[in-house]
């Protein structure tokens, strides 16, 4: 059973950063795509950031230049930077096991609880 444990949000202001971290399970973590997504209050699920096993990475256009993703695969761990973050970054973060066919899609395979990003002064 894939699991997904994602950490490291909180309240931060304009400007700021925060790291997250997923913790993975229950499947081959170093032969996986994996993803972020996240849902902003009274929106759908949007694709975020996604990144392949050798560490290729891909980014929404709302991120591109603030976030950064990257994974360890000894430790089944992914990670998500966020920097420079904007009001509009607030959302509930996902880590995600994507479809194969479906990299950059907010579909996924598998996600896990999320984890709380909010953006205010």
């Amino acid at each position: 059973e894939v699991q997904l444990v994602e950490s490291g949000g909180g309240l931060v202001q304009p400007g700021g950063s925060l790291r997250l971290s997923c913790a993975a399970s229950g499947f081959t973590f170093g032969n996986a795509y994996m993803s972020w997504v996240r849902q902003a209050p009274g929106k759908g699920l949007e694709w975020v950031s996604s990144i392949s096993r050798s560490g290729i990475t891909y980014y929404a256009d709302s991120v591109k230049g603030r976030f950064i993703i990257s994974r360890d695969n000894a430790k089944d761990t992914l990670y998500l930077q966020l920097n420079s973050l904007k009001t509009e970054d607030t959302s509930m973060y996902y880590c995600a096991k994507p479809y194969n066919s479906r990299i950059f899609s907010p579909e996924v395979e598998a996600r896990g609880q999320g984890t709380q990003v909010t953006v205010s002064s």
